[in-house]
């Protein structure tokens, strides 16, 4: 892995030999980067960067905050009570909720203001560390790093931790010049995963990512976008195993997010292994519970019961009914949270066809109108997004529109670049074909699927 790729831990500390003002003794504060922080850093497999390297004639300048702000892990020195160090460290402190580690030399303690931040203490003698003292800070930093990587997600910034809807500070890493090196060698990363995935099959594909992750290193201390974007590729490939191995092996703050957890529950559903849906279902269910509804986790959560809706049709179980009622209502609320987003609309008409009774009926007329005009302004069938015109072809399917559903395919057919989106689509339409079998002109429906499906196989290189 390069430095490039890794994630940072900045350090923000006096630089130099700096006197105590209350004991007058005088700190190697070089020395104590040296022996005790950076060692701890680079055991943890950071990237160490000390505020000097940041600062212009003493004035707090862009690089400082983008630091500050942007990288994953800062530790804070706040020996001396130095006024720039307490006043960066209150900047992190806004800005993250998480992974932010203060320390301080045993000379005499942190003003009462800070007394709530849980720090660390390390010893000096005659102002530098000896040797068991460097041992004992570099195990103690190096023990909480890893802690914070491996979770649980445990709150550090008093703002986060006083105030549950915080909002914290989100910038692009892109808006900066201290992480140019960074954002090319992701877009970097980027271009090598889109040939990856480019393969002449899934299984070529899949070799070629493994082998990209596999020559970043540990993903613990892999730099988020690029751990993602791996991620998602294992995804595109439909490498469900691969993609749940790289989740248990991610960092505390990775796994806890929206994106990460939303993927983990896409991937159990496919793979469906005895217990994964109920582990899908449940991760979804905490999602929501703690940040509230989404199209998109709402989305996946219809998933999971839909899948379970047809497994039970196909083996004429009793059970089918439930779950279609539990795909309808989570299908909704996740249109009703967030109504630009089509996805749960288009699928929570096409089970409510399914069900079929007055009160379902009444619902469609309701969500059609709705659901369409969302399609619409994405571009409609004209869009330049498999979802957006694989949406107008199924609103079409569903509304007895063969001919505009016709129309939708060989958009569909180019746009398209993952094998389980053509699969998505056909198992859809599969659902509205066993509905109507028989009727004049559900062979272009017929035509549709088959070529999606086709299409599918293609594209896993079968």
């Amino acid at each position: 892995m390069t430095d490039a790729n890794k994630k940072i831990c900045f350090v923000d500390m006096p630089f130099g030999n700096k006197a105590d003002p209350k004991t007058g003794i005088e700190v190697d504060f070089d020395q104590v980067y040296e022996v005790g922080v950076k060692p701890a850093i680079e055991r943890t497999g950071l990237r160490a960067i000390r505020s000097d390297e940041e600062r212009t004639g003493g004035i707090i300048h862009t690089a400082m905050f983008a630091r500050l702000l942007l990288a994953e892990f800062v530790i804070a020195d706040m020996t001396t009570a130095n006024p720039n160090v307490f006043y960066e460290l209150g900047v992190r402190h806004t800005a993250k909720p998480y992974t932010t580690i203060p320390i301080f030399a045993t000379i005499g303690a942190p003003p009462f203001d800070v007394n709530m931040v849980r720090a660390i203490p390390y010893d000096l003698s005659n102002g530098k560390l000896d040797e068991e003292a460097a041992a004992a800070l570099i195990l103690a930093l190096s023990k909480r790093i890893e802690h914070a990587m491996t979770g649980p997600v445990a709150k550090d910034s008093p703002l986060f931790d006083l105030f549950p809807d915080f909002p914290g500070i989100e910038i692009s890493h892109e808006l900066t010049d201290v992480f140019r090196d960074r954002v090319q060698y992701s877009a970097q990363i980027k271009q090598d995963l889109a040939r990856a995935r480019a393969r002449a099959s899934n299984a070529e594909s899949l070799e070629a990512i493994k082998g990209i992750a596999a020559a970043q290193g540990d993903p613990k201390s892999l730099e988020r976008g690029v751990l993602i974007d791996i991620y998602l590729s294992y995804r595109a490939v439909e490498a469900w195993d691969e993609m749940i191995a790289l989740y248990e092996l991610m960092p505390a703050d990775v796994q806890h997010s929206a994106l990460a957890r939303q993927q983990l529950a896409f991937a159990l559903n496919r793979r469906n292994l005895p217990g994964d849906r109920e582990q899908a279902e449940t991760q979804l269910k905490q999602l929501i519970a703690e940040q509230g509804e989404s199209a998109e986790t709402l989305g996946l959560l219809g998933r999971i019961y839909k899948d379970q809706y047809r497994d039970a049709l196909n083996d004429e179980s009793f059970t089918a009914s439930v779950y279609l009622d539990m795909a309808i209502d989570a299908y909704i609320r996740g249109f009703e949270a967030e109504p630009a987003d089509y996805y749960p609309g288009v699928n929570a008409i096409n089970l409510l066809l399914q069900k079929a009774d007055s009160a379902a009926l009444k619902e469609v007329e309701r969500l059609s109108p709705l659901v369409t005009f969302a399609a619409v302004r994405r571009g409609g069938e004209s869009a330049s997004d498999y979802w957006t015109v694989a949406t107008v072809m199924e609103l079409a399917a569903a509304s007895r529109d063969y001919d505009l559903a016709i129309r939708c395919l060989p958009r569909t057919l180019v746009l398209g670049n993952e094998s389980w989106m053509f699969e998505t689509t056909a198992k859809n339409l599969r659902l509205l074909l066993k509905l109507r079998a028989g009727e004049d002109g559900i062979e272009k429906v017929e035509h549709i699927t088959a070529a999606l499906e086709a299409r599918a196989a293609e594209v896993k290189g079968e």
